[in-house]
């Protein structure tokens, strides 16, 4: 599966990308990722607002929307996403603990929606062990958290085996720096979802550069 990545500073401007991504999405629709960042988990602040994300839901309802929370404190935040219609949240293993990933568990049961735990490229394998009966799906950033358009991290390759060998049934996402090339090398170390912001958009021709990818993740 591949998944469009909005990453931006306004609504208006992920309102314009999430129109451009359905164009070229098939007649039953297909999964929208959303970038939230809070100028404190990383650097740079991006829009998030999960009002407009009741907006979206309404204007685009076979969109299925996952949003990615690089934010401190996700479990303060995390059920406002999924009352406005979030199916799926990804919360980061640097910004959570053992009660705090229960609680955000307990938020997502109480929507039948779905929790996606990340881990960024400088944080050690070790971090991920306590969770792995927990958590049913998993993100691997391939960049550090933050902006878009960054080179891929090859290193993060062993992780994404790790978790294939660890947890085989799981869902495995690989966010940041996915192109042709590297999203080969993470299919084949075992991921299963890809998930791109400027190899899609950034494209002469966003539809081709993300029907391209589909085939090849397929």
């Amino acid at each position: 599966m591949v998944i469009p990545v909005v990453n931006c500073k306004d609504f208006e401007t992920a309102s314009a990308q999430i129109k451009k991504a359905i164009s070229f999405f098939p007649p039953a629709g297909g999964w929208i990722h959303i970038d939230v960042v809070d100028g404190r988990f990383a650097p740079n602040i991006t829009w998030g607002d999960p009002e407009d994300l009741s907006k979206l839901r309404l204007m685009h309802p076979n969109i299925s929307f996952e949003i990615h929370l690089m934010v401190q404190d996700p479990e303060d935040v995390v059920e406002s996403w999924f009352s406005a219609g979030a199916k799926r949240v990804i919360v980061h293993v640097e910004s959570i603990n053992d009660g705090s990933i229960s609680r955000v568990l307990e938020i997502a049961d109480k929507y039948n929606a779905e929790v996606m735990l990340s881990i960024a490229p400088a944080t050690s394998l070790e971090n991920l062990q306590s969770y792995i009966e927990k958590v049913k799906q998993f993100q691997v950033l391939a960049v550090s958290p933050g902006l878009a358009g960054r080179e891929f991290d090859v290193s993060v390759i062993e992780k994404i085996k790790f978790l294939r060998q660890n947890a085989p049934n799981a869902k495995i996402e690989v966010d940041g720096g996915v192109n042709l090339e590297t999203a080969k090398l993470a299919k084949e170390a075992g991921a299963d979802v890809f998930v791109a912001a400027s190899y899609i958009f950034g494209s002469d021709s966003p539809g081709k550069a993300y029907q391209e990818l589909n085939e090849l993740t397929r």
